[in-house]
Parts: structure tokens; C-alpha cells; sequence
């Protein structure tokens, strides 16, 4: 089958052509001319299965015809992140250059005012996450009642990031009479409850197993200690051929720590992470796509979406806390019929994400080999041994160095080793003092000892231990009150 077969326009096969696209993947195939024939759909589809392009190749032909009014959108993409959105967004401006489609994105992160006008001047395509959307929809700067197609995608990862409500109220200020498209990597009940609710009588579509991560995507789990999990993701990168490699950590702060560290080192690499302004993370993408850095360490906020051709491996320095993040995170491996590489470092206490992890994809996932001695004690490094590794040569062959040690072993007396310092033993002046052994004045010596009449105060003494302790610095005479509790015991 050929994009031809599908009923695209030739104007949308000469932009697919020039983008070096000559057959559909199974979810286009599937999806395209169902749009087109205006029918409601429900893709599950996993990552890096071209599900983009499964919806925005018929809607360019759909809104082919037609125009656009000021502040109302003809159609309605929602993503659930920045980066997504403008994946979208490219993926427009490729396909659609041969046709008059205007496009407008609505992210945070950029200026509003440049959206507005956008919008003043009337959209085809509106782009946008909810939250900005909800922004300006409740200033007044968007009516959504001539909106005839929505496209709701990454409706799993919309209902992570608590997305649901939003979404719910922005379909009711929609005309009733439209066209949705729901694309979600996984069927969670309350996406199944949206689609029910909001969806007439759709067509469903599955291409693969939800959740199956991709099978052109080889993986492997690394054990390793925490300490060492820098030196294995080191040892790991020099070792692969890795063209272009994307780092997923769980937290934004061992992203920026992790990508000094790779710097440090002489890698191309570099980072993005929620802290960093749109502006910022737009202009180190495009540094990846270019070429100028081949190694991304990157926080969840890129795990969807990001499609860059050409990325040889995934390494993820974390385990995801979700399951659902590692089928994400290695998708941006083995696209479009390529094949990758995915690397897991994990601990011991990620025992459990992995079970999870394992269970949600159905999949086994093999153990690297060379993590045998990494992962076998916190000592045991290959490159800079610390610690007991020190002690490791003489198994190594070092025998010269360890020959004195083989001499010395059987006698088991270490002490004769001190042998020929006898005559500081014999020194007559420690031995001949016998003032410091046989003083008997100073043993006999005890004033306290030679005071009967302390002796013969057993009631204070037995006192004094039984209610205040031996150490209560008391040395006064006996109060009136314990004497008398004394004498009627």
C-alpha cells in the first residue's frame, strides 16, 4: 500500500514524497481514510508509530477547503505539553506547504500577545496545550463554536497530568456536530468514560498491543549500585556506537548535574528539563536536531512526542517511576522502521518499577552482561578502584608484590616482627621501677577507705543510690524527711 491508496490529495502526496515517505505505517493506513470519510475515531497506538501524521495528513485535506473567521478556529488539536504541540505544529508547515492553511500555536512559556494576533487575523489550525488554552478562552480572546474537528492526543498522558476537567469543559463549548479524534498509547477507564461521552458512535483502531513497547527497539537492563551509576552510563556511551543518544532522568536536578558531568568529560551534550524557558528548550532541541550536541539528558518533559530522526540510543539513568514513562522513553529510539537501542541502569531499589514495567509490556527484558561486576559490590569498579578493590590485585596475577605477604603468612606471630626492638623492652628504666608497682602508701593510701565514719553510714550511702543515682553530686547532710522514711523502715 502507498499513500496514494489512502485518497490524499496530489498536492499532500507531493509534500509526503519530498519528505521521503513512500508507504503509510499501519496506523495511517488504518486511520486516514476513515477521516477523511469524517467518521469519529479511537486510535491506541504506542509512540513512534507515525500517529502525528495518521491525523494531520487527512485534516490538511479536510480544511482544504473553507475559511477561517477571527478568533474562531476551524479545528482544535490539543496536546498535553509544549514540545508536542510544536511537533504538531512542524509537522503542519512540512505537509502543508503546498496548500493556504493558516495555523496558530498556543503554548505558556511565549508571549500571548503575539497568539492573540494570531488569533485576531482567524486560524485553521489551532494548536495548544489546555491550560493556555483555557487562559485565553476565559479572556475572551477565543470562540470555539465554529470548531468542526478536535483531535484529542496523548489523552493518556493528558489524564497524568491532570488534564481531564479541562478537556471535559473545553468539549462542551464546542458545537455538538463535529468530528474528534481520540489517540492515546493506552485505554485507561477514564479515557474510555471520555471517549464514551464525548465521541459519536467512533471507530476504533488498534495497532498494537497497548503498551508494547516497540520491537525494533533492543533492551536491556543494567544492574548497578548507585554510586557507580555515573561510571557505568560513562563506560556504556564509549563503548556503543552511539550516534545521537537521548539521557532520561527523573528529576530536573540530576539532569543539570548529569549534563555538567557528560561536559566535563569531553561529550556533546546537553539538556532540557521543566525549569528551563520555552525559548531555551526550543534552541537545545534544534541543537540536537542539527547536530551541534549528539547527546540529550533530558527530564520527562521530553519523553512524548519528540520526533528526531536518527536517535541510535536511550538511556534511562533513572527507572521511571510510571510504567507507562518507560514505553515513552524508549520510543524516541526505533522509529519509522529503524532499529535502537534502549538501556536501563537499574538499582536495587527499582526491583518493583521494573516488575511493573515488565508486567505492563509483556516483556521480559534481558540483563546486560557487562554489568556483572559493577553490579556485584559498590567497590568493584573496572576503571578506579576505591575501597576493598585495593585489595583485589593479588588475585589479578600481581604475584612479585604479593610474594613478601605468601613469606610472612605462615607464621601467623606478627608480633616477632617487633623481635628486634628488645632492647627498648629491656630499657632498665621502665623495667626497674619498682617505687611505681610497690607503693603500698599510695594503695593504701585512701583517705576516704580510712574513715570509719563515712563507713559506717550505710543509710546515706544505700540512700543515695536507690533514689538519686550514684552521680547526683549530692554531699550534704541527710534531710530530715528520708531519715525518718530511714528509721520507720
Amino acid at each position: 500500500m502507498t499513500f496514494a491508496d489512502l485518497g490524499l490529495s496530489d498536492e499532500l502526496l507531493k509534500a509526503v514524497n519530498e519528505s521521503g515517505y513512500t508507504e503509510p505505517t499501519p496506523i495511517q493506513a488504518s486511520a486516514i481514510p476513515s477521516v477523511l470519510m469524517m467518521r469519529d475515531i479511537v486510535a491506541i497506538a504506542q509512540t513512534g508509530t507515525g500517529k502525528t501524521a495518521a491525523f494531520v495528513l487527512p485534516m490538511i485535506d479536510i480544511l482544504g477547503e473553507g475559511r477561517s473567521r477571527a478568533r474562531m478556529p476551524r479545528s482544535l488539536i490539543l496536546e498535553p505539553t509544549r514540545e508536542l504541540a510544536a511537533q504538531v505544529a512542524e509537522n503542519f508547515e512540512k505537509y502543508g506547504k503546498y496548500h493556504k492553511l493558516s495555523m496558530a500555536l498556543l503554548i505558556g512559556g511565549v508571549s500571548m500577545t503575539d497568539q492573540q494576533k494570531a488569533l485576531e487575523k482567524g486560524v485553521d489550525v489551532l494548536i495548544a496545550t489546555p491550560g493556555r488554552l483555557m487562559d485565553l478562552f476565559g479572556r475572551g480572546k477565543i470562540l470555539l463554536t465554529g470548531c468542526s474537528l478536535l483531535v484529542i492526543d496523548e489523552a493518556d498522558r493528558m489524564l497524568d497530568m491532570g488534564f481531564i476537567p479541562d478537556i471535559e469543559e473545553i468539549c462542551t463549548k464546542l458545537p455538538k456536530q463535529r468530528q474528534t479524534l481520540l489517540f492515546s498509547a493506552t485505554m485507561p477507564p477514564p479515557i474510555k468514560k471520555l471517549a464514551d461521552k464525548f465521541l459519536d458512535n467512533p471507530k476504533t483502531i488498534e495497532v498494537a498491543r497497548p503498551a508494547t513497547a516497540n520491537i525494533n527497539i533492543k533492551q536491556w537492563i543494567v544492574p548497578v549500585t548507585a554510586s557507580k551509576k555515573r561510571e557505568k552510563l560513562t563506560e556504556l556511551l564509549r563503548a556503543e556506537d552511539v550516534r545521537t543518544a537521548i539521557i532520561f532522568s527523573n528529576r530536573k536536578t540530576t539532569v543539570r548535574e548529569l549534563n555538567k558531568a557528560l561536559q566535563r568529560q569531553g561529550f556533546r551534550s546537553s539538556e532540557i528539563h521543566g525549569d528551563m524557558e520555552q525559548s531555551q528548550r526550543i534552541a537545545e532541541l534544534d541543537r540536537f536536531k542539527a547536530g551541534d550536541v549528539n547527546i540529550l539528558v533530558a527530564s520527562d518533559v521530553a519523553a512524548r512526542g519528540l520526533d528526531i530522526k536518527g536517535v541510535s540510543h536511550v538511556f534511562n539513568f533513572d527507572a521511571p517511576w510510571h510504567p507507562d514513562d518507560y514505553v515513552h522513553r524508549i520510543g524516541r529510539t526505533g522509529r519509522a522502521g529503524a532499529t535502537g537501542v534502549a538501556f536501563t541502569l537499574v538499582t536495587s531499589d527499582d526491583a518493583e518499577n521494573i516488575q511493573n514495567i515488565e508486567k505492563l509490556t509483556g516483556l521480559k527484558i534481558d540483563r546486560y552482561e557487562g554489568a556483572t561486576d559493577i553490579a556485584a559490590a559498590d567497590d568493584d569498579g573496572d576503571a578506579k578502584p576505591r575501597g576493598r578493590s585495593r585489595a583485589k590485585p593479588a588475585a589479578k596475577g600481581r604475584a612479585p608484590k604479593a610474594a613478601p605477604v605468601e613469606a610472612d603468612a605462615p607464621g601467623v606471630e606478627e608480633a616477632p616482627a617487633r623481635t628486634p626492638r628488645a632492647p627498648r623492652e629491656a630499657r632498665p628504666a621502665r623495667e626497674a621501677r619498682p617505687a611505681r608497682e610497690e607503693r603500698p602508701a599510695r594503695e593504701a593510701r585512701s583517705p576516704r577507705d580510712e574513715r570509719p565514719a563515712r563507713d559506717e553510714r550505710p543509710a546515706r550511702d544505700k540512700n543515695r543510690v536507690a533514689e538519686d543515682g550514684p552521680d547526683d553530686g549530692w554531699n550534704g547532710p541527710m534531710p530530715s524527711f528520708l531519715s525518718a522514711k530511714l528509721t520507720t523502715d
